[in-house]
C-alpha cells in the first residue's frame, strides 16, 4: 500500500477519518494519517496508521447527492417553494411557515406565496377529501390482508386505481405527519432514539434495506429511509470507487460475496454478540450489510443505493431535525452501517458533548436490580461491552462516543425494541403484500405503504394503555382514526 489522497470533501462535509473513538486519528481526515490504497478494490482502501483499523472510503458528493434524494421523497405532495433556483425550494410550509405568506384560496385548498421569489403555489391537500369513503374501505382491506388482488375485485377497480390511491393516500399523511414532526422537534427539550435496519422484503435478496428511527420511549418513528430509487438507473463502475461520482449505486452484474448463509443467531448474549461481529468481519466492506448476502436478485426497474450512502444520509438528515442546542441519544443495534453514519455525522456533537451514542442487545426485566456487570471487550475492534445477566434477562451495552458512560444508567433505559416492534409490526400485517411473487423484485409498491403505516402507527396504533405514540409525546390528546387521518 502507499499513501494518497481521501476523496474530496464536499460542502464542508468530509466523513473519511478513523471511527476509533479512543485513536488519535478519531474525527482527523489528514490523509497523511493513514495509509489509502487505490489498486485494489477487494482491500481495505485506507487503513490508520494509528490504531490499525479499516473504516470504508466514502465519495462525501455521493452522501449529499443521496440526502437530497431523500428529502425529495419526504417532501413529494407536501407544499413546498418549487423554483429550484430559489434557497427556499423544497422546505415545506410545515416546517417553515416563516419562509411564506398564506394568499388566499384556489377553490378550498390553501395558496401560499414564497417570501423570496414570490412564486405562489397550492396546498393540494388541504381541501376537503371527496374520495374519503372509498380510501377508508381500501386502507381497511389493506391493513385486514387483502391482496392487491382481492381487493381491487372488491371494491371494483383495476391495480392502477388502486396504486393511484395509495400514492394519493401516502401523500395526504406525509402532509398530515409533517405538521406533528414539526411540533415534537420543535418543542422536546431532548432527543432519546433508537434506530434500527432490517431487509424491506426478506425472502427476496433484492439488497433493499429499511432504516428506521424513532423516539425510544413512545415508538413515535421521526424518519425512515430505504436504500433504493425508484426512478434512477444505476451508473458509475462495477467495483465501489469512492474518487469518482456517482459512487453510491450498486451496479446490475453486483455478484454476492457470502458463500453460505448467516446460522440463525444464538440465544445466549454473549454467542449472540461474538456470531455478530464474526458477520460484520465476513464483509469485504464491514459498514455493507449486502457482504452477507448468499443469493441476489437486482430489483427489475430502479437503482439500488450502496447501503452505507443511505445510512449515513439517514443519520445527516435524522440529526438535522434536532437543534444543535438539544441533547441527543441514539440507541443502535450492532452493526457498523449504523453505527460509523451516525458516529461520524455526530463528530460536531461529541466534541460538543451534547450526545450519546451505544449498542444495545438484549431485554432486562422490570424492576430488576443490577448486582453485578461484567465488562467484556468483544470483536476485532475490542469494544467495551457492560452486560448484566440474572436467571431469563441478559442485556449488553456498548458506550460508542459521549461524556455519560455510566452502564448502570444504560442498561435500565436503553432500548431499541419500539423501532424494531415497529418494522417487524409492519412486516407481520402486509405479509402478503410484501411477498407476493411479482413484488419481489418490484419495491417501489411499498414505499407509499410505508408511509401510510407511519402515520397509522404514529398517530392512530393504541399500545396495551390506549395510548397512541403521538400522545405519549403530546402531540395530540385522542388516538386519531382512520377518517381523520384520510381528511
Amino acid at each position: 500500500m502507499a499513501s494518497g489522497d481521501l476523496p474530496k470533501e464536499a460542502n464542508g462535509l468530509q466523513l473519511n477519518f478513523c471511527k476509533t473513538l479512543a485513536c488519535d486519528n478519531f474525527g482527523m481526515s489528514e490523509a497523511q494519517r493513514y495509509v489509502v490504497q487505490h489498486a485494489n478494490p477487494k482491500r481495505p482502501a485506507m487503513v490508520c496508521r494509528e490504531c490499525g483499523a479499516f473504516p470504508p472510503l466514502l465519495n462525501n458528493q455521493e452522501v449529499l447527492n443521496e440526502l437530497q434524494r431523500l428529502r425529495s421523497y419526504h417532501c413529494t405532495g407536501l407544499p413546498a417553494c418549487r423554483n429550484e433556483a430559489c434557497e427556499h425550494f423544497g422546505l415545506s410550509i410545515h416546517t417553515h411557515k416563516h419562509l411564506y405568506h398564506a394568499f388566499g384560496y384556489s377553490g378550498d385548498r390553501q395558496r401560499y406565496r414564497c417570501k423570496s421569489c414570490q412564486l405562489t403555489f397550492v396546498d393540494k391537500w388541504s381541501g376537503a377529501n371527496n374520495k374519503l369513503t372509498f380510501q377508508e374501505n381500501l386502507l381497511a382491506l389493506l391493513f385486514t390482508g387483502y391482496s392487491v388482488r382481492e381487493i381491487c375485485r372488491k371494491l371494483d377497480i383495476n391495480p392502477k386505481t388502486f396504486y393511484d390511491h395509495i400514492e394519493h393516500i401516502a401523500s395526504r399523511c406525509r402532509r398530515k405527519l409533517a405538521m406533528f414532526d414539526a411540533r415534537w422537534v420543535t418543542h422536546a427539550d431532548q432527543f432519546e432514539l433508537a434506530s434500527h435496519y432490517v431487509a424491506l422484503q426478506p425472502k427476496s435478496n433484492n439488497g433493499v434495506f429499511w432504516l428506521a428511527t424513532g423516539d425510544a420511549k413512545s415508538g413515535y418513528i421521526l424518519c425512515q429511509n430505504v436504500n433504493y430509487s425508484a426512478n434512477e438507473e444505476p451508473t458509475g463502475e462495477s467495483d465501489h470507487n469512492p474518487f469518482t461520482t456517482p459512487a453510491r449505486f450498486v451496479p446490475y452484474d453486483y455478484s454476492t460475496e457470502a458463500s453460505q448463509p448467516q446460522a440463525p443467531l444464538a440465544t445466549d448474549l454473549r454467542e449472540r454478540i461474538d456470531q455478530q461481529y464474526q458477520a460484520i468481519l465476513a464483509r469485504g466492506n464491514v459498514e455493507d450489510p449486502m457482504g452477507n448476502l448468499t443469493y441476489f436478485h437486482y430489483p427489475s426497474k430502479g437503482a439500488l443505493i450502496r447501503p452505507p450512502y443511505t445510512s449515513y444520509a439517514h443519520f445527516l438528515h435524522v440529526l438535522s431535525l434536532c437543534p444543535d442546542d438539544k441533547r441527543v441519544t441514539v440507541y443502535l443495534p450492532q452493526d457498523p452501517l449504523l453505527r460509523s453514519a451516525a458516529l461520524s455525522v455526530s463528530l460536531p456533537r461529541i466534541k460538543a458533548k451534547t450526545v450519546d451514542l451505544m449498542y444495545v442487545d438484549g431485554k432486562w426485566g422490570t424492576n430488576l436490580p443490577l448486582n453485578k456487570i461484567d465488562i467484556v471487550h468483544m470483536g476485532w475492534w475490542r469494544d467495551r461491552w457492560a452486560i448484566a445477566e440474572n436467571n431469563d434477562y441478559a442485556k449488553g451495552i456498548c458506550y460508542l462516543a459521549g461524556d455519560r458512560n455510566d452502564p448502570k444508567l444504560w442498561l435500565q433505559t436503553a432500548s431499541i425494541e419500539s423501532t424494531a416492534f415497529y418494522q417487524s409490526r409492519f412486516q407481520l400485517l402486509f405479509q402478503s403484500f410484501i411477498n407476493e411473487p411479482r413484488r419481489k423484485l418490484r419495491p417501489a409498491g411499498l414505499l407509499p405503504v410505508l408511509d401510510i403505516f407511519r402515520a397509522w402507527h404514529n398517530l392512530c396504533y393504541q399500545n396495551k394503555s390506549g395510548v397512541t405514540a403521538a400522545q405519549s409525546l403530546g402531540l395530540t390528546s385522542n388516538p386519531m382514526a382512520l377518517r381523520e387521518l384520510l381528511s
